[in-house]
């Protein structure tokens, strides 16, 4: 098993390449959502990136689903209705993701 530093390292590594495939500015304005907010849903999400880049909701909702599965930094959670999942940047990356978006 990796050790947490371990851990974050690989985490950082893959930021860094999800990031380095942003040519417009999408994923690093997302990323630095979830770093201010920390808490959100896919259509708080849409609401507050459509108002800066042409970008459909289903598009959103693509890379928050990468974000939480291959880079593994987001926890989700279901409502009480079970209607929209919240999204929660997990506290041990929040320095992680801040110093990555901070340098790129």
């Amino acid at each position: 098993m990796r050790s947490p530093y371990e851990l974050k390292k690989e985490i950082e590594a893959r930021l860094k390449g999800y990031l380095s495939r942003d040519r417009d500015g999408i994923r690093h304005e997302l990323l630095n959502l979830f770093v201010k907010v920390k808490s959100l849903t896919i259509p708080q999400i849409y609401e507050k990136l459509q108002k800066q880049f042409s970008i459909s909701y289903h598009s959103i909702a693509s890379m928050v689903g990468i974000i939480a599965s291959r880079i593994g930094i987001l926890h989700v959670r279901r409502n009480a209705e079970g209607t929209n999942s919240i999204y929660e940047l997990k506290d041990q990356y929040v320095d992680v993701v801040a110093k990555i978006l901070g340098t790129t």
